[in-house]
């Protein structure tokens, strides 16, 4: 047995410990103790460090980013309905290389943090597509470092003009995979559903998936997600469907929350959670006491549903922080969520790894063997420090190259009655430099 590339003494996320990883033409050709003695080209050492498959992000909005206060405003009050208007007044002056730089830059910021892919909405309301257009060349240009999902996202409601169902079609000729809504943003309760009728008919029609903004607000009797689940179970969509959001269900009495969960796991539905922007964007106008606006991420998990934590905005009109780091998501979502023990803890990293990308059915990423060799050697032991310390990965490969690599940055102190170039962190973590 020979390999490519063989990465020794890995930790690996399910716990196993003193791993190695033989890679071979860009794939995952052997995953288990004693590999040493192949026949190797190059050998890394993870000295115990955990390696794992790559950050994933089901929700996010690539069009928008890095555009934060480009026409001089910003969202002051933090709500969402500001950030459309926001978004609304600067989109006519984007333009097609703005779009595509913007990608750019973002995707640069990424690959250094280990998020190897994205699924983007991409809002379609131009009907001219230039947004669309662009990142559909995007989509080609990042193919060798980006596995990048494309969702046609009428962002100003599917009603917005009578051709809209025609311009879902064209964007899915130029390559996007995905259909897209924001039901309760149509005029009327009555339009959202028919929204969601119409769009996933075209879906089906097209072969493609589906990822639609629910119930985005804080209004227990915004419930556009049970129309979704019907059209799921009457299109045979099932686990192609994705519900993004679904804060209003943070509202929702709890009998009624838990039968709309059991209807959601039946149906094979998957669901997208923002923690950073939705913690961000709702409850904004609560006095005391203040609802987190998130969906009900941990009743949904333990009714068997596949949930998946996502960045969705990064410096937009929306969000004026992120950067590309899912393990912040993470971070912040075991606060909010309250999954703070170790198993907790555990399942979050899986959250923005797995989850993920099971929702995007990127069937080629994973640790196992014949898998494509995109993984990541963090600065961390375990899926708990990786959270704990936000660290970007030292090493991230793509299909068993390196392309990007971070060295450590750890404070050395040099204090009275301390060892002599004591670093808190590694100590902290019980590992070496």
């Amino acid at each position: 047995m020979s390999f490519d590339t063989l990465i020794t003494n890995a930790n690996l996320p399910d716990g196993r410990t003193g791993i190695d990883i033989g890679i071979r033409e860009g794939r995952i050709s052997g995953i288990a103790p004693g590999l040493a003695a192949a026949e190797t080209t190059r050998v890394i050492d993870a000295r115990g460090r955990l390696v794992s498959a790559p950050f994933v992000d089901c929700h996010f909005h690539l069009d928008a980013t890095l555009s934060l206060g480009m026409n001089g405003e910003y969202n002051e009050s933090g709500t969402l309905a500001e950030g459309i208007a926001l978004w609304a007044r600067m989109a006519p002056d984007l333009t097609f290389e703005g779009y595509k730089e913007r990608a750019r830059r973002y995707f640069d910021i990424a690959v250094s943090q280990g998020l190897l892919a994205v699924r983007t909405h991409v809002d379609v309301t131009d009907p001219d597509l230039v947004a669309a257009k662009a990142l559909a060349e995007i989509k080609e240009e990042v193919a060798d470092y980006i596995d990048l999902q494309l969702v046609a996202f009428p962002q100003m409601g599917f009603f917005c003009r009578d051709t809209m169902g025609d311009t879902i079609r064209e964007t899915l000729d130029l390559g996007f995979q995905v259909v897209g809504g924001a039901p309760h943003l149509e005029k009327t309760a009555e339009l959202g559903r028919a929204s969601i009728t119409a769009l996933c008919e075209i879906a089906a029609e097209r072969g493609t998936m589906v990822d639609m903004h629910c119930d985005e607000n804080d209004d227990p009797n915004s419930r556009h997600v049970e129309t979704l689940v019907y059209e799921a179970e009457r299109l045979g969509l099932h686990d192609r469907v994705t519900g993004s959001h679904l804060t209003s269900m943070h509202s929702m009495d709890n009998f009624y929350a838990a039968r709309l969960i059991t209807r959601i796991a039946a149906s094979g539905i998957n669901v997208a959670s923002n923690p950073a922007v939705n913690t961000h964007l709702q409850g904004r106008f609560d006095t005391y006491p203040k609802r987190r606006g998130l969906t009900r991420v941990a009743e949904l998990m333990e009714a068997g549903v596949t949930v998946g934590f996502a960045q969705d905005c990064v410096l937009d009109p929306w969000y004026p922080l992120g950067r590309a780091a899912l393990a912040d998501v993470a971070y912040i979502a075991a606060h909010v969520v309250h999954m703070t023990s170790p198993a907790g803890l555990a399942a979050a990293f899986g959250n923005v790894t797995a989850a993920p990308a099971e929702i995007m059915k990127l069937d080629h990423l994973g640790l196992a063997e014949g898998a494509s060799a995109d993984l990541l050697l963090h600065e961390a032991t375990s899926p708990w420090e990786v959270i704990r310390l936000r660290a970007a990965p030292r090493i991230v490969m793509r299909r068993g190259q390196v392309i990007a690599e971070t060295a450590p940055s750890h404070p050395v102190l040099s204090l009275p009655g301390r060892p002599s170039g004591f670093d808190p962190v590694t100590y902290f973590q019980g590992g070496d430099a």
